[in-house]
């Protein structure tokens, strides 16, 4: 691929000595000139290699979701559980469970990368760092007897992958006009979350490979991967100086009304999608005993959310995150009481249906909540009458915004799993989780109601 004349020019070292590397000093896709001539085709091509790193990732995150199945099959199932394991259902949904809290957690930092190292930079060391949990999953399960608190942490360092999330969406954030942001953020997560569906779908194939069963191959699978996302990663993709240096703006995004509230939104849409992709293979499993179906067809669920997301980004585009997300939660309430009704009346077919159009609305809510997070901050700044220097600032104060947000949504994957593992040990069904569930989908539709839809809400005013 040709690299275009804009590139060419190195920038010079900043006094901190921080610039080495790809650095693209004037960006300005809002010129509608600039975009068709050279900005276009620069942030294709760190869109490509982003969503292959963001994949990558979110493999490695979710790997564990699909690892413990096995490690909890059982005869009853005509599977054999990997020798010498013998997890409760409950062990099974806290190793799945922990990873995305660590990955939640670690989100909040990757944010940060991007300004401090370069998104390329940055893309590189994350891409590197997925060797890590790979490697130990592969050491892991080939020890059977290793406690389980040490399982836990070994499984908590997938959390690595979770992480990657939150630069790749903040980096990717600065390359695209606002006019088609909203896509391009959907384009880039949807290429991550389908890596849940990759993994759920491969790793069950690759472990039974030319018989026998080696969960070891599970991590192993992937560090290669990995290494080769890092190496692309460096060839292919730049650091804009535009994201600089400056945590201020990061900080103030915290400060904002919106961050929160949209955060708790996030919760129920990304939440929801990546504690249902985690915890789903396991609940057919523990709620039907049907690990067969668990691991040939869990991956569906999560395959299909992620797909639907740049559908979401796209309708917002068109309609307005607002309306979009309002009818993804409306959607979800729907889908949370077919699954009380699949497990009521003990119907596979019924609840496997309704988490299919839960996993649909979460698609879609994915993207339509992530859109409205820079076009609530531009909007603002605008009826402040902000001047291109601050509206610059404001972008970089929603780029930090879009990590925080994601950290925090992320923390309903945690959420989620352990839910349903109180409700398992608690009452011995998952149906006290999943009313939960409906109700959290209900508040969180009022909620999007009362700041962004209602006649007067503010954020109506300024086009959410």
């Amino acid at each position: 691929m040709a690299v275009p004349t804009l590139e060419a020019t190195p920038a010079p070292p900043s006094p901190s000595g921080r610039r080495r590397g790809r650095w693209i000093d004037h960006w300005d896709p809002e010129d509608q000139g600039f975009w068709e001539r050279t900005g276009r085709s620069v942030a294709r091509r760190n869109l490509v290699w982003s969503v292959l790193a963001e994949h990558i990732g979110f493999s490695v995150w979710l790997l564990w979701s699909i690892v413990v199945v096995q490690m909890t099959a059982d005869a009853t199932t005509g599977l054999s559980a990997a020798p010498g394991w013998n997890l409760t259902t409950s062990q099974a949904l806290w190793l799945v469970a922990v990873p995305s809290g660590v990955g939640a957690l670690l989100r909040i930092p990757y944010t940060f990368a991007v300004p401090v190292f370069g998104g390329r930079n940055w893309t590189v060391v994350s891409a590197l760092l997925l060797v890590i949990p790979c490697l130990g999953l592969a050491w892991a399960v080939s020890n059977p007897g290793i406690p389980f608190g040490l399982l836990l942490a070994v499984a908590a360092t997938a959390g690595l992958g979770g992480g990657n999330f939150a630069s790749s969406m903040a980096n990717i954030s600065f390359f695209y006009p606002e006019r088609e942001k909203g896509f391009a953020l959907g384009l880039n997560a949807a290429g991550g979350n389908i890596g849940v569906a990759v993994v759920q779908k491969v790793v069950p194939l690759v472990v039974v490979a030319g018989g026998g069963l080696v969960l070891a191959r599970a991590g192993l699978m992937y560090v290669p991967l990995a290494v080769a996302a890092a190496v692309l990663a460096f060839l292919f993709m730049d650091n804009l100086t535009e994201a600089k240096a400056d945590w201020r703006p990061v900080v103030d995004s915290t400060r904002r009304l919106h961050t929160w509230v949209l955060s708790f939104l996030y919760i129920g849409t990304f939440g929801s999608f990546i504690g249902y992709s985690s915890a789903f293979p396991s609940l057919l499993k523990s709620a039907f005993d049907r690990a067969d179906i668990a691991l040939a067809w869990g991956f569906l669920g999560a395959g299909i959310g992620s797909v639907a997301r740049p559908i979401g980004g796209k309708l917002s585009d068109r309609y307005g995150g607002a309306l979009i997300t309002a009818l993804s939660f409306g959607l979800m309430t729907v889908g949370g009481v077919l699954a009380i009704v699949g497990v009521q009346t003990a119907r596979l077919p019924v609840f496997f249906a309704a988490f299919m159009l839960l996993f649909v609305a979460t698609g879609i809510g994915n993207g339509s909540t992530y859109r409205m997070i820079p076009a609530i901050f531009r909007s603002q700044a605008l009826a402040r009458g902000a001047g291109p220097d601050e509206l610059v600032a404001t972008k970089r104060e929603a780029a930090g915004a879009l990590g925080i947000i994601s950290s925090v949504g992320a923390f309903g994957g945690f959420l989620v799993p352990i839910c349903y593992a109180w409700a398992k040990a608690s009452t011995g069904s998952i149906m006290p989780a999943l009313q939960l569930y409906v109700g959290v989908f209900v508040v969180m539709l009022v909620v999007t109601w009362a700041f962004y839809l209602r006649r007067g809400a503010a954020a109506r005013a300024i086009g959410a």
